[in-house]
């Protein structure tokens, strides 16, 4: 993972286009209702900002579906990004053509150029050369901060890179290199993986690359009932996939040959239905009563879980433990969020629901590594080469 970072540019005078995640929610009145991931690619900013580069941010908002779209316009992020930079941020009105090359061309040291939605065109989600070209011939330097579209080779991402350099790592993109690296790499024992989620089939990548490092995983969330199916429990009305029962065999005697010890629930939190209105009632044992359906971990398995992420490491996280939609079977996720809160280990948390999970239960703080990106740091953890930091400049 030695790739290239911005540490080791010399950004003065530079105008570097750098890839960053301003794929921000927005209300109907078009004003940004969470700033978080503006917050996040903030230090890298700064960073090249205090040193004289010259700054031309791009990123995706939505999926306006190549078609110019006012409401997935960027410019509402370029107004908060100056209120946070307490300076001014230039908005150009399309992210390639003229008003975009003259807006390049007119920055100074240390100016901030933010570009219009990228997927306004076509071209950059299918990596298109001739649009990479143009994107490219804005800067001379490649900066890439956002992990949250690493696992995409798009035309900003992955197609620029072959037109420019180098081609460096921004500070969050390292964080993530660097955490993500350890975990699959070089971590710390005992390390706990924590898998929860709805489908084994969404997992199947993960958790197969997991049990090469882990020596201990914990199942939750909807893909524990087709496990516990596949060994012969009664799940009642509980989500199964049936067609995933022989993988959940396989991934099951795979766990045994390699000595790693694979959780399931013991206990759980059972409903008549999948619904808001609906009662949370414990089912003590392993089985789930005919016409009830598995909503979350049962205390037990709660207790059983933090005991042994207690004694954990390094802890990687992705996936609920349950419906955590629904306040009353949530519990079980948001026990699991503060268990690895108060660990000591080195813990990286990983997935939208995870991370949403961490910040219900107000831990965020205590978490070592929070991932930006959902779909990334799934595929990252699962042993899947992502094309944006393969096009990275090597160390």
């Amino acid at each position: 993972m030695a790739k290239l970072s911005v540490r080791d540019l010399d950004p003065k005078g530079k105008r570097i286009f750098m890839r960053v995640d301003f794929n921000v929610p927005l209300n109907d009145a078009g004003e940004i209702t969470d700033d978080t991931r503006i917050q996040a690619s903030l230090p890298t900013i700064q960073y090249l900002v205090e040193r004289g580069g010259r700054l031309i941010l791009a990123s995706h908002l939505g999926r306006p579906k190549g078609k110019v779209n006012p409401k997935y316009s960027l410019k509402p992020a370029a107004t908060r990004l100056a209120q946070l930079l307490g300076k001014p941020v230039a908005f150009a009105a399309d992210c390639i053509g003229p008003e975009a090359e003259a807006a390049a061309k007119a920055l100074k040291d240390g100016d901030v150029l933010l570009l219009e939605n990228l997927r306004f065109h076509p071209e950059e989600e299918k990596n298109v050369p001739e649009f990479a070209q143009k994107l490219a011939a804005l800067a001379e330097v490649y900066v890439d901060d956002a992990f949250g579209s690493a696992h995409r080779a798009h035309a900003s991402t992955e197609g620029i890179t072959h037109l420019l350099s180098p081609c460096a790592a921004g500070l969050l993109m390292e964080k993530e290199l660097e955490y993500l690296g350890k975990a699959v790499g070089h971590p710390e024992r005992p390390y706990v993986a924590i898998v929860g989620g709805a489908k084994v089939s969404d997992k199947i990548e993960l958790l197969q690359n997991m049990m090469k490092f882990a020596d201990s995983v914990l199942i939750g969330g909807a893909m524990a009932y087709t496990f516990l199916k596949a060994q012969g429990v009664e799940v009642g009305l509980s989500k199964v996939e049936a067609d995933k029962l022989d993988l959940a065999r396989d991934l099951l005697e795979f766990a045994e040959r390699r000595s790693i010890e694979l959780s399931l629930p013991q206990d759980h939190i059972v409903a008549e239905k999948l619904d808001a209105s609906a009662a949370a009632e414990v089912a003590p044992t392993r089985s789930i009563p005919a016409n009830r359906l598995g909503v979350d971990i049962g205390p037990a398995t709660r207790a059983d879980y933090a005991a042994k992420i207690a004694k954990a490491k390094t802890i990687v996280w992705n996936g609920p433990m349950g419906v955590f939609e629904i306040p009353q079977f949530a519990e079980g996720t948001v026990a699991i969020a503060h268990a690895v809160a108060n660990s000591s280990a080195v813990s990286v948390v990983g997935g939208g629901d995870s991370v949403s999970a961490v910040k219900k239960a107000g831990v965020e703080a205590k978490i070592t590594h929070i991932s930006t990106g959902g779909g990334a740091s799934l595929e990252f953890l699962s042993g899947i080469t992502l094309p944006g930091v393969a096009a990275l400049t090597e160390k």
